[in-house]
């Protein structure tokens, strides 16, 4: 059941939202506009606020819905939800249906560590939004929050699974943001706010 679990999630995160949304309502493939990426803040600058709005949160349910259904298949095993956690992810950046070309993974981190360990996840949430707020740099925002994560499963005490669960999704994240570490290093990185590039 829990091979069964993991399975459900990886293909569940496979289904992009933002590939489907400039799909049916531009008639594009997003990941050829804007940064090439499949994921909310992409949507954003190509289609607006309103699509990146609806792929945000249906990115985010994917993760909350893969750990679900790996709970409820293995009969309420938390291992069974971090495992599925990291597949709807892995899922989400690497697509079986899209030629693993795939988004970065931030929404549907969040979906899965605020199922799992809620009061990190909203810890480091809290400081990736004012950091948002502050400098309106997405990619930033985003590392932050993963990184956050484990030192702050580490401050309140959390089980070690749950720091080594976090761990990997941050060096996840990093690893996807590679090219947005360059840029931000070089103080070249996009802010938010600039024009669509889609009408």
């Amino acid at each position: 059941m829990l091979i069964f679990a993991v399975a459900i999630a990886y293909l569940l995160g496979s289904i992009s939202s933002s590939y489907l949304a400039g799909r049916m309502i531009a008639g594009i493939d997003i990941r050829e506009h804007g940064s090439g990426n499949a994921g909310a803040t992409n949507t954003l600058r190509v289609l607006g606020p309103k699509v990146a709005a609806v792929v945000l949160l249906a990115d985010l349910l994917k993760g909350v819905v893969a750990v679900l259904i790996a709970e409820r298949l293995t009969g309420g095993q938390e291992t069974a939800g971090v495992f599925a956690g990291i597949a709807a992810i892995a899922g989400h950046n690497w697509p079986i249906y899209y030629g693993f070309r795939g988004g970065k993974g931030i929404a549907t981190t969040i979906g899965v560590t605020f199922t799992l360990v809620p009061l990190a996840a909203l810890s480091a949430g809290l400081v990736a939004i004012l950091l948002l707020l502050l400098l309106r740099i997405v990619s930033l925002a985003s590392l932050t929050f993963t990184t956050l994560m484990p030192i702050f499963v580490f401050i309140y005490h959390l089980p070690m699974n749950d720091f080594w669960f976090t761990l990997i999704l941050a060096v996840m994240a990093l690893w996807r943001h590679r090219s947005n570490i360059d840029r931000l290093l070089k103080g070249e990185e996009k802010r938010l706010g600039k024009k669509r590039e889609l009408k």
